[in-house]
């Protein structure tokens, strides 16, 4: 590769991972506990979330799509079903800017469930590792159907690029939670495939555009969310997250609860930044076999970026996701980012254009 285009790649990778990367104070449980909450052990994580049957204290079932859900009892989610007043929001969490969700209209959306959208992340950190990965890898696993409007990127010839994030929802409409997500990055839709120039378009014009391989979470109620309302790959697993020390820290576990992988990255220095917001768009197909488009508004608060590969470590078992992310063949890691702040707004997928047709 030459200079000038890995100056072009890593100065890309910034923007692009930072995309594709409490609760009731009236009564006992607050913002900050909420977030300890997360911090179970695996045991006790099997023993109160794997087993539908086996609420903890602070729980309650709803009906979600004709799925019996547990979640938060007095949380957000249980009161306000994604659509809780802004008010309610600032006096349980003062510490948050809400000025940029003032200005977002949520609608009310039938998804196999009633919902609003944008579904509102108030509060989240995440850390990201963009690879290059196997081309023919990439290829195979983006449905055909999807393939026809949207490619893998080609940084390099037979070379692709995969993210690899981890996310820390702390207070979310639908409470809190946390999630990883594997995905390629894509050209627009209908657009020619221009490697990394058009990386550089959708960079450009803060417009970003992905396939989403993996997305397991640790509560039903994101799984249930993001089946039936996103169309998205996700399955619930046990997953631990830390943000003590050096280090933000994800341990993720296979469905039994035996170890999967882990993934940390650096507390890198944080600089002054203007808060920004790209979006970044899915392609996805529903339970039609129709393709639809989402996308997410991200506002990055607090982030900072490296190239330094001993600031991110990912270590890999023969778990299922640990073999899956080895099937990618990674390449060298074109950047990890460091967001311990950010805010997103997840809009209901829509029928893309040739699904109208």
């Amino acid at each position: 590769m030459n200079t000038f285009k890995m100056l072009v790649i890593a100065a890309s990778m910034g923007m692009y991972s930072n995309v594709m990367a409490a609760i009731y104070v009236k009564g006992t449980i607050s913002f900050n506990s909420q977030i300890a909450d997360k911090n179970v052990s695996i045991s006790e994580w099997n023993k109160n979330y794997s087993k539908m049957d086996t609420l903890k204290s602070n729980q309650t079932i709803i009906n979600l799509g004709g799925h019996q859900v547990p979640v938060l009892k007095g949380g957000l989610y249980d009161r306000f079903r994604s659509n809780p007043p802004l008010a309610v929001v600032e006096k349980e969490a003062p510490e948050i800017d809400l000025s940029w969700f003032k200005t977002i209209q949520k609608q009310k959306k039938e998804v196999g469930f009633t919902t609003y959208s944008p579904n509102f992340y108030y509060s989240n950190s995440s850390i990201t590792a963009i690879y290059t990965a196997d081309m023919k890898m990439l290829k195979k696993l983006i449905p055909a159907e999807v393939r026809d409007i949207v490619k893998p990127i080609s940084i390099t010839p037979g070379r692709g690029l995969v993210a690899i994030t981890a996310y820390a929802y702390h207070y979310c409409d639908n409470d809190s939670y946390n999630e990883l997500s594997i995905s390629i990055v894509t050209t627009k839709p209908n657009s020619t495939n221009w490697g990394v120039f058009s990386l550089m378009k959708e960079l450009k014009n803060k417009n970003l555009w992905g396939y989403v391989l993996k997305l397991p979470v640790d509560t039903e109620l994101a799984r249930v969310r993001g089946v039936v309302g996103y169309n998205l790959p996700k399955w619930l697993i046990p997953m631990k997250y830390s943000d003590q020390g050096e280090m933000m820290k994800f341990d993720f576990y296979d469905e039994s609860g035996k170890m999967d992988f882990s993934m940390g990255g650096k507390k890198l220095a944080i600089g002054d930044v203007q808060p920004d917001i790209v979006r970044s768009n899915f392609i996805n197909k529903d339970r039609n076999g129709q393709l639809t488009h989402g996308y997410t508004d991200v506002r990055a608060i607090k982030k900072a970026s490296s190239k330094k590969k001993e600031d991110l470590q990912l270590k890999l078992t023969d778990g299922p996701l640990s073999t899956f992310i080895k099937s990618l063949h990674l390449g060298k890691m074109m950047r990890y980012d460091y967001q311990p702040e950010f805010q997103a707004a997840l809009y209901t997928p829509e029928l893309t254009d040739e699904s109208k047709k």
